[in-house]
């Protein structure tokens, strides 16, 4: 079982292994950098529905459907996931014809972080087996309930990021694989008293470095000990303001450092301002280049923090600050895999 080490952080006995793992988006994301990672990109923004609500019920469907076909037939004894919208309706009704049992998640888009936590833990605790993690967010839906629909035709500020159109699912399983899960550090809500809904990469960015350090302080490590830390999504605004933060830390990350939101789109040329945001901007990532890379070689040991505003569209109306809270999920290569 867990062990707990330190305040924090929990050090997993039996490591879970990656199973397999899948990422679906739509046509902006897979025009972007990371293009030849994802398993299906749609070229309708709608997949097929006649609803954007729809069609993000459809595309976590389908990556579901695309992690189950590529984990050899090993049935997940639980799903965990959830969404942005409203009561996560879009991952509820994804798994409702699934048999397994369902645990709803919101961690805003700290959600694929958190579920992969949870599951790794569900599992080395004995209570499971085999367990997957999914979550997902359409732009569209996204703008419908926290901003304005898309007819309106409001103008988006600098700061603001685009919610990410995408998917991701991680099936994890007892039996350790190449990857695995050895540490989760839970996160704190941490409130900078950031009110504006379009610099959310600022309200996030103290989270991400509160568990960051409490993760380093509870192992004893540092970035030297990781190949790579990626945040996700603060978008360049809190990459760089997280960036600011850890030096006066005393820590220097370097090129060890990169943020989801920033890696999903080309910032130059595909005018999302500040970069991507969204449950399915971390999940998409990490399932179409992070685990990809690990399974090559490229890194061995990597940390994963989500991070996510805690935020809704009534509390924003009502002047409320928004919270932010950051869930690290340690991920490494088996030696000799």
């Amino acid at each position: 079982m867990a062990k707990r080490i330190g305040k924090r952080t929990l050090a997993l006995e039996h490591k879970p292994g990656v199973k397999s793992f899948a990422s679906v988006v739509g046509g902006k994301e897979g025009a972007g950098p990371l293009k030849k990672g994802f398993d299906e990109v749609s070229a309708d923004s709608y997949f097929g529905q006649e609803s954007w609500e729809k069609a993000e019920t459809t595309m976590l469907s389908r990556c579901l459907t695309r992690c189950l076909e590529k984990g050899e037939e090993l049935k997940p004894e639980c799903i965990l996931g959830g969404d942005l919208l409203n009561q996560c309706v879009s991952s509820a009704f994804a798994v409702r014809d699934r048999t397994a049992p369902y645990l709803g998640l919101y961690g805003a888009c700290s959600t694929m972080a958190e579920g992969l936590g949870l599951a790794a833990l569900l599992i080395d605790g004995g209570g499971l087996n085999s367990a997957l993690a999914f979550t997902g967010s359409h732009f569209c839906a996204a703008e419908r309930q926290y901003r304005f629909p898309l007819e309106y035709g409001g103008q988006r500020t600098p700061t603001s990021q685009w919610t990410v159109t995408g998917a991701g699912a991680v099936l994890l399983a007892r039996e350790s694989d190449s990857l695995r899960v050895t540490h989760v550090t839970p996160g704190r809500v941490v409130d900078a008293g950031i009110t504006d809904a379009n610099n959310m990469g600022a309200a996030m960015a103290p989270a991400a470095l509160d568990t960051i350090l409490a993760h380093f302080d509870d192992l004893n490590r540092s970035f030297d000990d990781y190949d790579a830390v990626f945040t996700g999504d603060l978008g360049a605004i809190g990459h760089d303001i997280l960036q600011d933060l850890l030096q006066r830390e005393g820590l220097s990350p370097g090129l060890k450092y990169m943020d989801c939101g920033v890696l999903i789109y080309d910032l130059l040329t595909q005018d999302v301002h500040a970069g991507g945001s969204g449950c399915g901007c971390s999940a998409s990532v990490l399932c179409a280049h992070i685990l990809p890379a690990m399974e090559r070689g490229v890194w061995r040991r990597v940390l994963f923090a989500g991070t996510g505003a805690l935020m809704s569209p009534l509390t924003c109306q009502q002047g409320e600050s928004i919270p932010g809270v950051c869930h690290a999920v340690t991920i490494e290569r088996r030696e000799g895999a």
